[in-house]
């Protein structure tokens, strides 16, 4: 029998509604073997849910996602199979997390120039189970406060790109996320590629060390996954997926909406190698 996984999925630890024990519970009930949790900036919730499979029949992956940029263009980049004690590694995404508070602050700042002055950046830090904190929880907090009806509303009104209260996100380059997660012990993959446009980087991007790329994507046609499907055999990257899961974030998918077969984790580990 095929076993299957979902190699993209979010926590509460970044901008998730899933705790790493639900993602635990909805990956058996989807009847994964292996599931790997790709928080934004954060590995902090590796360790809860591995705790929560242990004994079960489930392979938690360590993973992560990085908010890369180049040419102004978004190019996030997933690392898999990560030493989460890795010393480089922590002290990066520490750095990543404080300017993500940095960035909240800023925008509670620019949301009171707007007439919302009754939130505190505090009070977006308490949504959050960790210091990678985002515009999901400051939309909440603004739902919470009256000052919009729906978490979509936040983002089109004041926080989304080009709207009032936005502020640019510190990113990296997704040649340094690339090295990162190398010297991590990972794998590094592009994440969404059809969502990026920017596939005339793959070239130099596998030069940097670029294992994988995700092909299979929630919601995709199936031109765009032969599309890409033809790229990563070009550039001989394994094709991997997942469902970006984020709980009642996002509510287009879910666990197990996109699944690999068990194969694409071993391609994976053996792209560590190379």
């Amino acid at each position: 029998m095929t076993s299957f996984a979902d190699l993209h999925i979010h926590s509460h630890f970044s901008d998730s509604t899933l705790s790493p024990r639900d993602i635990v519970r909805l990956a058996l009930e989807a009847h994964l073997a292996a599931v790997a949790i790709t928080d934004h900036d954060t590995t902090d919730a590796i360790p809860e849910a591995r705790l929560a499979a242990e004994g079960l029949p489930l392979e938690v992956i360590a993973g992560v996602e990085l908010s890369a940029e180049i040419h102004e263009k978004d190019v996030h980049m997933l690392g898999y199979f990560l030493d989460c004690d890795n010393a480089v590694l922590k002290k990066e995404l520490e750095k990543m997390r404080h300017v993500r508070l940095e960035r909240i602050e800023a925008m509670v700042k620019k949301l009171e120039t707007q007439g919302i002055d009754n939130l505190q950046a505090q009070e977006v830090f308490d949504l959050a189970k960790s210091d990678a904190v985002g515009r999901m929880h400051l939309a909440t907090a603004l739902k919470q406060k009256g000052a919009v009806s729906s978490i979509s509303e936040a983002f089109e009104k004041y926080i989304g790109e080009d709207c009032p209260a936005y502020v640019k996100k510190f990113k990296i380059s997704p040649y340094d996320a690339i090295a990162l997660i190398r010297q991590a012990g990972g794998v590094a993959v592009l994440a969404h590629p059809m969502v990026t446009g920017k596939d005339e980087l793959l070239p130099s991007l596998v030069e940097a060390g670029l294992g994988g790329m995700e092909v299979y994507y929630p919601n995709c046609s199936q031109a765009i996954v032969h599309f890409y499907e033809g790229l990563a055999r070009k550039y001989r990257l394994v094709a991997t997926g997942g469902s970006d899961a984020h709980g009642e974030a996002k509510t287009n998918t879910f666990i197990g909406k996109v699944r690999l077969p068990y194969e694409k984790v071993e391609e994976l580990k053996a792209a560590i190698k190379h």
